[in-house]
């Protein structure tokens, strides 16, 4: 079982003698080898000098295909590579990347995830026309596994700028993705790693962030996160865990609030997260017909959000599931 910190890792400032280029641009993989190309091109393309970007892929014990051989041959030497010694997890793995990047501006990218021509240039000026920002973000679209667009996210406003109100308005639900974000090196040295849970952990930092510093944004949309047919498939969905850790991370996002606005955040946090986790369980029922599957999924709908309309709309799901149930009976 990978391990979880239970508090933020710390991270160790550079030692000052270190050369340091403006970017790290650090690669988290785990048996992701059918997207890796495309994410790997699509930092190459913007054709920013060794001297000013570190790449590298952390690979988190891979066991899909021979990523080294895979990074060779695309990246030709410009691409470093660093192998977990055993499957660490994606909390350890992060904590590898943070540790490892020498470069003042950390940009975390999913080895399924890209970038858009042009975002490395935009973000860094978006750091030097704030330099009180701790972080700084773009637009992203979401796309599926052949790369189709799925939809564009919403912008947070219509220009360049720092947010604000930032920290209400992420302490309520999660509203970026890593692809689209960079964080200065000194920020994590400050406030440390990722923690607690697998799902949701980026949204307590993006948080923890926003208590600290003024975060940055830019409408464009300069990022694309992937979503897979069977992201939802894996055990945690199944199991309802997304929808537990989403909890927890909602106890850890209250520690950075104001006591005037905890209850708020959270009520409408939960019930927001509710809603998703209807979504869910109605994609795992259409995809796989499985009652203990959807009833995991309801049990914590339920402990995050209770309201007539809510319990309405699970009526109308269990409905479902009996009515299938009649079917299969009929036609055996």
């Amino acid at each position: 079982m990978a391990y979880i910190p239970k508090s933020p890792p710390r991270i160790a400032p550079l030692p000052a003698n270190c050369v340091r280029p403006t970017w790290s641009v650090m690669i988290p993989v785990y048996n992701c080898a059918q997207f890796l190309p495309e994410t790997l091109e699509s930092v190459l393309q913007q054709n920013i000098p060794e001297a000013e970007m570190q790449i590298e892929v952390i690979d988190d014990f891979s066991t899909d295909v021979d990523v080294e051989a895979l990074v060779k041959q695309i990246g030709k030497g410009r691409i470093a590579y660093f192998r977990q010694p055993k499957n660490v997890g994606s909390l350890v793995n992060f904590e590898t990347c943070i540790i490892r990047a020498k470069g003042k501006y950390v940009h975390l990218l999913h080895g399924d995830d890209k970038v858009r021509n042009g975002y490395y240039r935009k973000i860094e000026t978006l750091f030097v026309q704030h330099p009180e920002a701790g972080a700084a973000f773009c637009r992203y679209a979401c796309i599926d596994e052949n790369g189709r667009k799925n939809y564009d996210k919403t912008p947070e406003m219509q220009h360049d700028g720092i947010l604000p109100n930032w920290l209400k308005t992420i302490s309520e639900r999660q509203r970026l993705q890593y692809a689209s974000i960079t964080v200065r090196r000194e920020v994590y040295e400050k406030l440390g790693g990722f923690f607690g849970v697998t799902y949701g952990e980026d949204w307590e930092m993006w948080v923890r962030i926003a208590r600290h510093y003024p975060v940055a944004y830019t409408p464009e949309i300069l990022a694309e996160y992937r979503t897979h047919s069977n992201s939802i498939s894996g055990n945690k969905f199944l199991k309802g865990g997304h929808l537990k850790d989403l909890a927890q991370a909602m106890k850890l996002i209250q520690q950075h609030l104001p006591e005037g606005q905890k209850t708020g955040i959270l009520a409408r946090s939960k019930k927001y997260y509710a809603y998703y986790g209807l979504k869910i369980a109605n994609r795992l029922w259409n995809r796989l017909h499985n009652e203990q599957v959807v009833k995991a999924q309801i049990k914590y709908i339920l402990y995050l959000h209770q309201s007539p309309l809510l319990r309405l709309v699970l009526l109308k799901l269990y409905l479902k599931l009996n009515l299938y149930k009649l079917w299969k009976r009929a036609y055996r």
